[in-house]
């Protein structure tokens, strides 16, 4: 019995030291993300926090640069300025932001929504265009269109 021991424990420190020589090759086999796929990660979670939560601050600092570059001509560049901004806005009873979509190739991504401001009005449709660099959210355009009483087209907006 005692041998049946220690020829198993010799197997399995051969095991062991052969798994630990493999385990770096088996690694690099795996393939590394696409700055597609980490940019995909990176908005979704902004915007989970951002419009799902109405976090604003907590969202701009974990995933927007302080030099933030912002192209909404209302709103002045830089991170501290958009929270300010914005906080506002989605602090208002009644707001709310619901995500059609969201799309994401390479450094760029945009998130289509539903977002209303307060409980008064239809709201709008929002095409919020991002770019981001090193992980984190470093411009921003949007395009804002309101919604209409009666649209003609059934299928308008989304």
């Amino acid at each position: 019995m005692k041998g049946l021991h220690k020829m198993t424990g010799r197997k399995i420190a051969a095991l062991l030291a052969i798994a630990a020589l493999l385990a770096p090759s088996l690694a690099a086999a795996r393939p590394a993300l696409t700055l597609t796929e980490r940019n995909r990660a990176v908005i979704t979670a902004f915007a989970a926090m951002f419009y799902g939560k109405r976090d604003v601050r907590g969202a701009f600092e974990r995933y927007v640069a302080p030099d933030y570059i912002q192209h909404n001509a209302n709103i002045l560049d830089g991170r501290d300025a958009a929270i300010a901004a914005l906080e506002p806005m989605f602090r208002q009873e009644g707001s709310r932001f619901e995500i059609k979509r969201i799309v994401v190739d390479g450094d760029m991504a945009v998130i289509h929504l539903h977002g209303r401001a307060g409980a008064q009005g239809n709201g709008g449709t929002v095409a919020d265009i991002y770019r981001l660099e090193h992980g984190k959210i470093v411009e921003h355009w949007d395009i804002l269109q309101p919604i209409a009483d009666k649209p003609l087209n059934p299928h308008a907006y989304f």
